[in-house]
């Protein structure tokens, strides 16, 4: 396959909005006619089978697909250690997604290994073993070092893995002749199919031990209590997961180990809300600092840092630290912003002078402002008009006083944004 991928939903046809239904259609085109049993020899149509499979792993898994829609072949080129989502295709077994297809069993073809059946019994990597890790916010946005501790199995130390009683071996399966799988053939799309399925005797292993060591119980492996130390690296965001290499099951048939995937629980934090390596918060200011400007102290991941606000501030009012946010994970100098919402507050009580001072400050303003103290445009009305006139002057009154009634926040807000206008 050529270095540069292709698109998924170029290489199965289907428009990005494909239901599961139109994924499953075009990939079962795909995988009949490229299927390497059905183009012996053909490296070509094995390649766009890889792809093609590859590709339907990906798309045909909501989760996996929806990382890749938002990061494309990025969100899974870190193999799991970090980066956009954590997925490695190290992990797809494409003889379960085929088996859903054609019925084939797990055993045949090996699509990633270049051709050919594997037998059970080769060596195999063992499985992933999964541990969920609750952390901070400043502890996801920093970095820091965690010790955890699982179960995880050992070889056993009396039969050295083997399972077999002291003295004594296994011995080679007679329903399978040791190959550790039973061949079937079946009719499928391709015709008669072959496939190969787990020998039931020896569990794919191809031995049968007779007499079972006494400490491991025949396993070969003793479970004990251990623990590691996981590096979480700065910027690590909800949901991600850290592969520590080699710490999962033991490998079958001498394979190696599997691998430890530690997915972290981010903690929410009381200030601060992230947004992919943005961080957003709030800060309250006086109208006094509204109006004059001045300097405020915000509070960021890295401390608190002196910002000036500028006169005439309007409530909402947005601003932005750059550099202040949380670090990328390809790239720690990197960082993304932190971004201030100003949220102008007004007092809710205040004394007799401070009164004074604000009716002082209101009377300078434009009249316009406030309510006209002249009432030669108010109609009078007298006891000889008409009870229906006397009815409409007073909804006049009525009127005229409500209008009256502009909130002291009000007040404030109009006069402060035609005074530094």
């Amino acid at each position: 396959m050529a270095d540069q991928k292709r698109d998924y939903y170029e290489v199965l046809g289907v428009a990005k909005s494909a239901s599961a239904d139109d994924l499953k259609k075009a990939y079962r085109v795909l995988a009949k006619k490229y299927h390497p049993d059905a183009n012996p020899g053909d490296k070509e149509a094995e390649a766009k089978f890889k792809e093609a499979s590859e590709a339907y792993a990906v798309l045909s898994d909501d989760e996996k697909r929806r990382k890749y829609d938002q990061f494309g072949h990025a969100a899974f080129s870190n193999g799991g250690g970090g980066g956009a989502g954590g997925f490695d295709f190290g992990d797809i077994d494409l003889s379960d997604i085929l088996g859903s297809f054609f019925g084939s069993g797990r055993g045949g073809f090996d699509f990633f290994g270049g051709g050919g059946r594997r037998s059970r019994n080769s060596p195999m990597k063992g499985a992933n073993i999964r541990y969920s890790l609750r952390i901070t916010f400043d502890e996801a946005v920093k970095g820091c070092k965690k010790e955890i501790t699982l179960d995880m199995k050992e070889e056993c130390g009396t039969c050295h893995g083997s399972g077999a009683k002291a003295g004594t071996s296994p011995v080679t399966c007679t329903k399978c002749g040791g190959s550790g799988q039973i061949t079937y053939t079946q009719q499928s799309l391709f015709g008669m199919v072959s496939s190969a399925q787990p020998c039931p005797d020896c569990r794919g292993t191809g031995k049968i031990i007779k007499d079972k060591c006494s400490d491991c119980r025949g396993s070969g492996y003793i479970t004990r209590r251990k623990t590691i130390e996981v590096d979480i690296p700065a910027g690590i965001d909800d949901e991600q997961a850290i592969r520590i290499r080699d710490k999962g099951e033991p490998g079958v048939n001498g394979g190696p180990r599997g691998d430890l995937l530690v997915e972290v629980n981010v903690g929410s934090h009381p200030n601060f809300q992230r947004d992919g390596f943005d961080i957003y918060s709030s800060v309250p200011i006086s109208f006094t600092q509204a109006a004059l400007g001045g300097d405020i102290r915000i509070n960021t991941v890295d401390g608190d840092v002196i910002y000036t606000v500028k006169p005439g501030t309007q409530t909402d009012s947005r601003v932005r630290l750059r550099g202040k946010g949380v670090s990328t994970l390809r790239n720690n100098e990197v960082r993304g912003d932190h971004y201030i919402t100003l949220i102008v507050q007004t007092p809710q009580t205040l004394t007799k002078e401070q009164k004074r001072i604000l009716e002082e400050f209101d009377s300078t303003l434009e009249t316009r402002f406030r309510a006209k103290s002249d009432k030669s445009d108010v109609k009078e009305t007298t006891a000889d008009s008409e009870p229906s006139n006397i009815s409409d002057d007073k909804d006049k009154e009525k009127k005229g006083k409500s209008s009256k009634k502009k909130s002291f926040a009000d007040n404030i807000k109009e006069n402060l944004k035609d005074l530094f206008e």
